[in-house]
């Protein structure tokens, strides 16, 4: 049974692979690996095009000691004499040679590295004794960093996804957030979805609560008529081109990669494309709050019965009625700035930890130039480690 060649691609070199090739995402079978360049243990894998001159070259180390090969737009090194694989895959992609590829660079849309520049880059090579104990080290001490990284990573996934619950919590009544604990009594909503909500919150639906408009030069009151036009799909709400107003609004796109993303605008003149919905002259209900209530729930809720294609859409009959809890208005207030109050505190969190984050990758970059070019001895170090 043919169970494949493993094959090194340019994309998995350039995203995935990181100064060493352990094993690889994508294999080909025997019979079709001759049509591909073979590569051996120890050949150092340089990509020979990137998106800048910053990320031009990027490389990896081959360490997989069956047979194997690599696909195309990768130039291949095969280092003469004895060299340790792993200390050039440090060595090879550290700050020092990273600057050198980046001057190297040609071209602006797509920037190109040829073979021969590739051998132009100058590293420093300790003995081979000295190159084991460096990698050895590095090894060690970029593993620990990768799993501080890893575990401040999962912090922020958590914290994110603790934002979105209790923004959930706080626009669905399950939680009181004066006092943060459940309401004293709830009644059905007749919504499966949404399940019970406070006895003293009404269930109303959007169409009731705001103007529905969309962008365009067609532009029309949804409320009135249930009409929009179909022209060119909103891929990101960012993107605008007619019908500008001022006021307050909540937008949300009504397809492509932009559905689930909402905005709050406050006395801002702004634009707004065609699929992209914009609730106004709220009634019964806060803009802010309002604005809380999509962002938390229309992704999530709406998605859920709309029609699907090769992305998903929102359609307008069931934007109309779709259904939300409607707090008294002596309540309203104090929810938004809750909301608000407890996602800046989150956001800040975040924040402080990404820059941690940022703090920790670019020690790693920093102590791998220092030790591949000699600026740290770390013999002692590694012989400690071994």
């Amino acid at each position: 049974m043919d169970e494949g060649v493993p094959c090194v691609r340019y994309g998995d070199l350039y995203t995935t692979h990181t100064r060493v090739i352990a094993k690889t995402r994508s294999s080909v079978s025997k019979k079709r690996a001759s049509e591909y360049m073979p590569i051996q243990f120890g050949d150092v894998l340089f990509a020979a095009s990137g998106e800048t001159a910053d990320e031009i070259g990027k490389s990896a180390v081959n360490l997989i000691r069956s047979r194997a090969c690599c696909g195309g737009d990768i130039i291949l090194l095969r280092p003469r004499g004895r060299l340790d694989a792993r200390f050039m895959g440090y060595a090879a992609d550290c700050r020092a040679a990273a600057t050198q590829k980046a001057m190297m660079g040609r071209g602006f849309t797509v920037v190109h590295i040829y073979p021969r520049q590739i051998k132009r880059v100058a590293l420093a090579l300790p003995p081979l004794p000295e190159q084991v104990a460096i990698a050895r080290f590095l090894d060690h001490a970029t593993s620990r960093i990768e799993r501080y990284i890893r575990a401040k990573e999962k912090l922020i996934a958590l914290l994110e996804e603790q934002k979105q619950v209790n923004t959930h919590y706080a626009v669905t009544g399950r939680v009181d957030v004066r006092t943060g604990q459940p309401y004293p009594a709830y009644k059905p909503s007749g919504i499966e979805w949404l399940g019970e909500v406070p006895a003293h919150w009404e269930v109303r639906r959007l169409c009731t609560l705001a103007t529905i408009t969309t962008g365009g030069k067609d532009t029309v009151d949804a409320r009135e008529d249930g009409k929009y036009p179909f022209f060119v799909r909103s891929q990101t709400v960012e993107r605008i081109e007619t019908c500008a107003f001022d006021g307050e609004a909540v937008l949300t796109a009504g397809d492509g990669v932009g559905v689930g993303k909402v905005f709050h605008y406050v006395n801002g003149r702004f634009d707004f494309h065609q699929r992209v919905y914009k609730f106004s002259d709220f009634g019964g209900i806060l803009g802010r709050v309002f604005f809380h209530y999509i962002r938390a729930l229309l992704r999530f809720e709406v998605m859920q019965g709309t029609a699907k294609s090769t992305v998903d859409s929102l359609r307008l009959p069931r934007l109309r009625n779709f259904p939300m809890a409607v707090p008294p208005h002596s309540e309203q207030l104090t929810l938004g700035k809750h909301i608000d109050h407890t996602e800046a505190k989150i956001d800040r969190t975040v924040s402080t930890i990404r820059n941690q984050v940022a703090r920790l990758r670019e020690f790693r970059t920093r102590l791998i130039a220092d030790v591949v070019t000699g600026k740290i001895d770390v013999r002692e170090a590694a012989s400690a480690q071994a």
